[in-house]
């Protein structure tokens, strides 16, 4: 600001010396001297003030580059935050089983957690953990998991298989553990659906080892 006003006013004084020299009778070579110097002062000023608008616009990348590494921090501390949140229940619930409280003779689901689709149709996440009992921790465990997903969908109650019996890859349900294991993951629901309960089956074979479920 300070060097755009310098600049008006020489630009001015400039003027004030043309009409100046034509009333005063000034000699027109020192007027034009005159002239001249304030002419490449001025110039001087303009490379100046772009010099410092670069500097100024440098600045504001670099604020705006500084920002954005901190909003990414932050959100890498709250993924972090979440992570140490949930590996702390986990250490709680194996705490547990290994003290002998969960006394199943066989493998079990426990801390069976549903966050349902923000939207109809859209993406719903699980998380839940598979436990062996102590009595057998020794023998790793093989199965397949299944979900029953119930939704509301046009008024009606229709029922979703996960995985479908007709997709082209389930082996991702595979599941093998010795002692625990935590398991999550997302399925999509159908469009237009909202889910309202979720069970999971751990399957051996055509048996069901275990079962849970869920009522959002």
């Amino acid at each position: 600001m300070t060097i755009l006003l310098l600049i008006s006013v020489i630009s001015l004084v400039s003027w004030v010396y043309v009409v100046s020299s034509g009333y005063t009778g000034r000699d027109k070579t020192t007027t034009e001297q005159e002239l001249s110097g304030l002419r490449n002062r001025v110039e001087a000023l303009e490379t100046e003030a772009e010099h410092l608008r670069a500097i100024g616009n440098g600045s504001e990348a670099s604020l705006q580059i500084e920002r954005t590494a901190q909003q990414k921090l932050g959100e890498q501390v709250k993924r972090l935050e979440a992570e140490n949140s949930s590996l702390r229940e986990d250490l709680a619930a194996f705490e547990n089983l290994a003290a002998g409280e969960v006394k199943n003779r066989t493998v079990s689901i426990h801390r069976m957690l549903v966050v349902p689709a923000a939207t109809a149709g859209d993406v719903c996440r699980y998380r839940f953990l598979l436990a062996a009992p102590v009595s057998r921790s020794d023998h790793e465990f093989k199965g397949q998991l299944q979900m029953v997903a119930t939704v509301q969908q046009g008024g009606k109650t229709v029922i979703v298989n996960i995985p479908d019996a007709a997709a082209p890859d389930t082996r991702k349900f595979l599941v093998s553990f010795k002692y625990f294991r935590r398991i999550e993951g997302t399925f999509t629901l159908p469009a237009n659906a909202v889910l309202k309960k979720l069970e999971v089956r751990l399957m051996q074979g055509t048996t069901v080892v275990a079962s849970q479920q869920v009522t959002v």
